[in-house]
């Protein structure tokens, strides 16, 4: 007989993929109607992947809102919004992208990379797991180069059943991405035990189907129960952690668990580094 807590949990995740399933939906009708437009335009139109937050982490990852992109049980009652603990972002605009297909492979996988995250709260350092996602750490390279996540909004913060701020969408809504799909990898992670994301991981958000990820991701600030479908890249340092939970702390816009962060997260700025 299942415990209370345990069936709490189970209802999170089901909800959180219910969730899911609705927003892949939205995207493709979306994705079908701006086909019909780009038609009449004479304009060729490439569909951006939703990711997850999760599929959960759907393409939000979720959703996604790695977009996941995560579908949780709401809370009793929404709280009085905490003061908001992060800076105004940087002066700036987001840079419109998108490619067709996955940029050829130069990460070197016997190399070290790392991603530092300047974001309005805080700088976010990610030890970034080149040998084991090599597709995924080579994207991110990619991205980073192009100026792809500079000035963009932080979209999703879920606080009950799994605990993870998710980022990378261009657009800020959990459906944009840049126009290409990467492999799953790394879903064997070791450190990936009983289902369980520990504090500390960045994975991809997906849109619930494999092979769907593409430039949103999650940060989880808080062990979380979630099936290993999200590719884990990387590895968020101890002093990022202070800064995740810092976001976490201020809470999400809906008071249900699963929205908008009430903080100001902007990454001012995405660097990758080889050493």
């Amino acid at each position: 007989m299942v415990s209370q807590e345990q069936r709490r949990r189970q209802l999170a995740r089901e909800k959180f993929l219910r969730q899911q399933q609705r927003r892949t939906a939205a995207r493709r009708k979306s994705r079908a109607r701006n086909s019909v437009i780009a038609s009449v335009l004479g304009v060729v139109v490439i569909g951006s992947v939703a990711l997850y937050t999760t599929g959960v982490m759907k393409d939000d990852k979720k959703d996604d809102k790695a977009n996941a992109s995560a579908d949780v049980t709401p809370s009793a009652s929404a709280t009085s919004k905490a003061p908001d603990p992060c800076e105004k972002p940087a002066k700036g605009s987001v840079k419109k992208l998108s490619w067709k297909k996955e940029p050829a492979m130069t990460v070197d996988t016997s190399a070290k990379y790392t991603m530092k995250l300047a974001t309005t709260c805080g700088d976010i350092d990610v030890a970034l797991k080149a040998a084991a996602a090599p597709h995924t750490v080579n994207s991110f390279d990619f991205l980073a180069g192009k100026g792809y996540f500079d000035h963009t909004k932080c979209h999703r913060l879920t606080t009950n059943g799994i605990y993870v701020l998710q980022c990378g969408d261009p657009t800020g809504t959990g459906t944009g991405g840049p126009g290409y799909t990467i492999p799953d990898e790394n879903l064997k992670d070791k450190s990936l035990k009983g289902n369980v994301y520990p504090a500390g991981t960045v994975a991809m958000a997906n849109t619930g189907q494999k092979h769907t990820g593409g430039s949103q991701f999650f940060l989880v600030y808080q062990d979380s129960q979630l099936p290993p479908n999200y590719a884990p890249f990387g590895t968020v340092s101890d002093a990022g952690l202070k800064v995740l939970k810092k976001i976490a702390a201020a809470g999400e816009n809906t008071g249900a668990g699963d929205g908008a962060p009430n903080a100001t997260v902007v990454i001012n700025k995405a660097t990758v580094t080889k050493s």
